[in-house]
Formats: structure tokens, sequence, C-alpha cells
């Protein structure tokens, strides 16, 4: 008679998803961690420190213009005699709108169209991916501003500009992705139980590609706010009273040698955010890798 008694469902170990293997790795990056902790300060700084501060970022003080940090004004004054904290946490709020918006925008264009691609291959493949080549070939730059000077620089209108030439490499990636997919034998098996493509598309293909779509995306925040930034540079993004990063470090750039901190505070701001998106966006690369599992 065998005695052995059952081990209590509490003693068996429990299996892990690729998910939870990715977070516990996460969390054991320091750069990463650190970057999502500065990036969230700085989100919230800027999106919630306006309400805190009883001056607006266009109160102009023209007898005291520009003025060094003091303890009246923690960043200085600009040259009209605003002041600079206020100026560069609702710079924030702009610039990080901007790259999130931009993002969003590029994420959906770029993952559908390069979804449909790699589904569908054969001749559509072939002809969607001749077009992403076309636009590729063009100068970013120079189509945002086709596209500005085209629609009007109003501010909403620079999402889309921006979000329109970032879907590109996007696409590709998703469409490698799903190329790779489409040989799985869970994909085989939706399509014979008689599954539609758009089921297919949507519960299966996307969900399996996540991975990568939400690391590129920690990367493509970044240089959406660089654009912005060098846009705003040249004129052609946010307008005046309304600033940015990018407007706040133009702004700078003319008045240095007389008032270096109106280029240093807004510089040190944007640097701050994209070093901080790009070691997060490396932290969640290597997360997400299960070849980075050694268990």
């Amino acid at each position: 008679m065998n005695t052995a008694i059952a081990e209590p469902p509490e003693a068996i170990e429990r299996g892990t998803s690729l998910w939870r293997d990715a977070w516990h790795r996460l969390a054991k990056n320091r750069l990463a961690v650190g970057g999502a902790v500065v990036l969230l300060i700085l989100t919230l700084a800027s999106f919630l420190g306006p309400l805190l501060l009883s001056q607006s970022y266009e109160t102009q003080d023209l007898q005291l213009g520009a003025t060094p940090p003091s303890p009246q004004h923690w960043l200085g004054t600009d040259t009209l005699g605003r002041d600079l904290l206020v100026r560069v946490l609702y710079g924030g709020r702009v610039s990080i709108a901007v790259g999130l918006c931009a993002t969003a925008v590029a994420l959906t264009i770029g993952v559908l169209y390069g979804t449909v691609a790699g589904f569908l291959g054969g001749k559509v493949d072939a002809l969607m991916m001749r077009i992403v080549d076309i636009i590729f070939a063009l100068p970013f730059t120079v189509f945002v501003i086709l596209l500005m000077v085209f629609f009007g620089r109003k501010f909403v209108l620079l999402f889309a500009a921006i979000g329109a030439v970032q879907w590109l490499t996007m696409a590709r990636i998703v469409r490698g992705q799903v190329k790779s997919l489409r040989r799985m034998e869970f994909i085989e098996a939706a399509e014979a139980l008689g599954l539609p493509t758009a089921q297919i598309i949507f519960r299966h293909m996307i969900p399996n590609a996540l991975g990568p779509i939400i690391v590129y995306a920690t990367l493509t925040v970044p240089s959406v706010m660089l654009l912005e930034a060098f846009l705003s540079f040249l004129g052609l993004g946010v307008q005046p009273p309304m600033s940015s990063w990018g407007v706040l470090i133009n702004e700078g750039a003319a008045n240095m040698e007389e008032s270096p901190w109106m280029l240093l505070f807004p510089g040190l701001a944007l640097a701050l955010t994209l070093f901080s998106l790009n070691f997060l966006g490396d932290g969640l690369r290597d997360a997400l890798d299960p070849r980075a599992s050694k268990d």
C-alpha cells in the first residue's frame, strides 16, 4: 500500500509568464528604474507644478528683464521678465505631450500598416513596402516642414505632422515580426478554424508583437521630442507666447553670452528627459528579450 502523502498545492512551484519574467529583469536594471523615476518626476512636475505657482508663463515684467536665479525666481527670468521656472514647466507640458501624442500617431499607423503588409505578403507586401521606401527617401525634416506649411502652424497639427514621418521604421519592425509569426502553428490553426483576417491580426498577431513595439515606442518618444525641439528652434513649431523646451533653448541660445541660465535650465530638462527615455528603452529591450532569461 502506497502511503506517500501528496504535496499540498502551496508546495507546487508555479510557472511564470514572459511579462512577469520581464518585469523582474527590468526591476534589476538600475539605470532603467532610475530613468523611469526621473521621467515620472519630470512629468509630474511639468503637469502639476504650474498649478502650484501663482505666475503664468506669459506674465511679463519688462522693468525686471533678464535676471539670474534668485530666491524670488529660482531659475531666473528671461529678457521679458518672465519667470523661467514657470516657462520650463509649461514647456515640459508641451514637449512631453508632443512626444507622447506624436508617438501614439506613429504607432497607430506603423503597427497597422506593418501588420497588414506582413500578414498579406506577396504583391501587396511588396507594394506597401515600396511606398515606405519612397517616403523614406524624402528628408524627414523637409517633409514635416512641408506638412506644417500646407496645413498651417496649428499646435494640434504638430502631433500629426511629426507622427506622419515617424511611423516608417515601426512599420518595418512590425512587418518583420508578423512575417515570423506568420509561420507559427497557432496562426495556422487560427486560419484552419476559419477565423476572419481582422480577428487573427488584432487577437493573435499584434499581441504577440507587443515586445518590440513597446521598446521602439520608448525610443521613438525622445526622437520625436528632439524633432519638435528642432522645429521650434527653426520657428516652425510651437508659437509664442506658448513655450516648449525647443522654444526656450532657441531663446536661450540667442542670449547665451548675457544670460546663460536661459539656455542651461531648459537644455538640462530636455537632456534629462531624453537620457531617462533612452535608459528606460534599453532596459525594456533587455527585459523583453527572451534570450536574456538564464533560467
